[in-house]
């Protein structure tokens, strides 16, 4: 069944000359959630994932490197997360291998998965810094940083990141899917080659929805599931949502750790559970609620869903059991509205038209195109959006090319629509794809475009200008790991600031002489290979 879904979602042209049955799951989120939806049957059974939010469906937020109740931040980048959707992780019936750290391996072992082993306190993975030699750069998450540090309240990356991208363990599992969004380096362990191709949701997954915007959720019904009674499940988790009894102080970070400073406890309320019952049937049919079946358990370690109780703040907006909000339609008041609907699957989207940018920096871009028509002038449902870099985009590797964040509302067919993409490279090469979905994300023709950045700013002080000079490309490996080096450790503290401020100051100067010889760049990468092993050899 969740072949012949995923099938459905991927080509769009499943059973095109006869009318399809379909399910749409509305909802209006609140800033920040994290969010999964799934069928069973009446009896409780498992029948398939319609939607989970990206950072668990393909950025591999429950099964990640680093012990669950790590502080969190920004764009944090380690602990698996695995209180994120206990109940929906216990349901759907599979399970991974647990991703460790790599220099952990050798001490995997079941007590880093349950937090109420007293041996627990002991786990390996405990540590925030690990070799430069077991780490690559990072396409979606920042390195851990400080309260108030620069990009803190940004949600960007102050500067390159490396992250440790973590290896299979012998013998542990998690009820959570691997990332799905990286391509193996050298620093990385083969494990990585594996965790796409492990993962069954990343196929499903899409961009966090916009706070105070509705979002549509659409699942074609299986042409072999059978009509009658279901219910669709929804379980909303969100960081730092304290109350009196589920706050930084009942939930502390973890005692005697190095790296408590970096960070804030994110531990709060634990995930919330709506329950619409609704019916597949051959005419329309709607179903909603407007109250939450239940809570997840804290600590992630059972899918049992816990009655509401006085624990749980019900009565402020966006908090607790109000993290969707309730909403007012022709149907009713809602939090989670179910409809059942016929698809006739004669006509698709059209093609938007006339992608083209509209403005492009250094690092971000906004493009337009002209919204199409489903038929005789239907307005399509929505839009996917997906980035490649550096390599042509294809109809035949889109589905494999990186989903964006912008979410494009659609608009009334024939209108231009405009988009922004930002955290871009400054002369890059990108192509862009854009394709639009019907009410069942039955899926139109793509259209492409290729920008390239703007130059980097004059007077920007990226580049480590020596090292440059001497390997002849910024993005030598070993280039990279000084501008880490830089980033990570002579940033944070004043004299290492100062070093930095002198080689911006001279540095150019001496590049340039550098440059010039291929017996001085000879002799500089001579005279920079101690400081460079020195440094692969340093765990930050």
């Amino acid at each position: 069944m969740r072949v012949v879904a995923a099938v459905l979602l991927v080509s769009g042209l499943a059973y095109a000359d006869e009318p399809r049955r379909c399910v749409d799951v509305a909802f209006t989120p609140t800033d920040n959630l994290q969010i999964v939806a799934w069928v069973e049957t009446t009896a409780g059974d498992y029948v398939d994932t319609v939607f989970v939010t990206q950072q668990i469906g393909s950025f591999g937020l429950g099964n990640r490197p680093g012990r669950f109740d790590f502080n969190s931040g920004p764009q944090w980048p380690y602990g698996r997360r695995t209180t994120t959707f206990p109940i929906w992780a216990h349901k759907h019936g599979k399970t991974f291998p647990a991703v460790l750290f790599q220099n952990d391996l050798n001490d995997d072992v079941d007590y880093c998965l349950d937090p109420t082993i007293p041996a627990y306190a002991d786990c390996p993975e405990n540590d925030l810094s690990h070799p430069f030699a077991q780490s690559s750069h990072e396409s979606h998450y920042c390195r851990p940083r400080i309260v108030g540090e620069a990009g803190w309240d940004t949600a960007t990356c102050a500067s390159q990141a490396f992250t440790d991208k973590g290896v299979f363990s012998i013998g542990s599992v998690s009820l959570y899917p691997p990332r799905a969004d990286l391509t193996r380096l050298a620093s990385d362990s083969p494990s990585v080659d594996m965790y796409k191709a492990m993962n069954p949701f990343d196929a499903v997954s899409q961009p966090t929805p916009i706070g105070g915007t509705s979002a549509h959720t659409p699942w074609p019904v299986p042409a072999n599931l059978a009509a009658g009674d279901y219910v669709m499940w929804v379980e909303v988790a969100q960081e730092q949502d304290f109350n009196s009894l589920y706050n930084q102080g009942s939930y502390p970070p973890p005692a005697g750790l190095a790296w408590n400073g970096y960070g804030v406890p994110y531990r709060g309320m634990p995930s919330i559970a709506y329950r619409v019952p609704f019916t597949i049937a051959a005419t329309a049919t709607v179903a909603t609620t407007q109250s939450y079946a239940g809570y997840g358990d804290p600590d992630g370690l059972d899918g049992n869903v816990r009655p509401p109780d006085s624990t749980i703040t019900s009565d402020t907006p966006g908090k607790g059991a109000s993290r969707l909000e309730l909403v007012s339609d022709p149907d009713g008041m809602y939090r989670v509205r179910v409809s059942v609907k016929t698809i006739d699957m004669a006509d698709l989207p059209g093609v938007p038209a006339d992608l083209q940018p509209v403005a492009v920096d250094t690092n971000s871009m906004t493009l337009s195109f002209v919204a199409p028509a489903i038929g005789g002038g239907t307005q399509v449902s929505g839009y996917d959006v997906r980035i490649r870099a550096s390599e042509a985009l294809t109809a035949d590797d889109f589905a494999d090319s990186m989903p964006v964040t912008t979410r494009v509302l659609p608009s009334a067919p024939g209108t231009t629509q405009t988009f922004d993409l930002t955290g871009l490279l400054p002369e890059t090469d990108y192509w862009i794809g854009i394709r639009a979905y019907d009410g069942c994300h039955d899926n139109g023709d793509l259209a492409i475009v290729k920008v390239t950045t703007a130059p980097r700013v004059s007077g920007s002080v990226d580049a480590c200008f020596v090292a440059t000079a001497a390997y002849g490309s910024l993005l030598a490996n070993d280039v990279e790991l000084l501008r880490h080096f830089r980033d990570a450790t002579l940033e944070t503290n004043a004299l290492g600031e100062f070093g930095v401020e002198a080689y911006y100051t001279f540095g150019p100067a001496i590049a340039g002489v550098v440059g010039q010889s291929d017996l001085m760049r000879s002799s500089a990468r001579d005279a920079l290979a101690p400081i460079v092993d020195r440094i692969r050899k340093l765990r930050f």
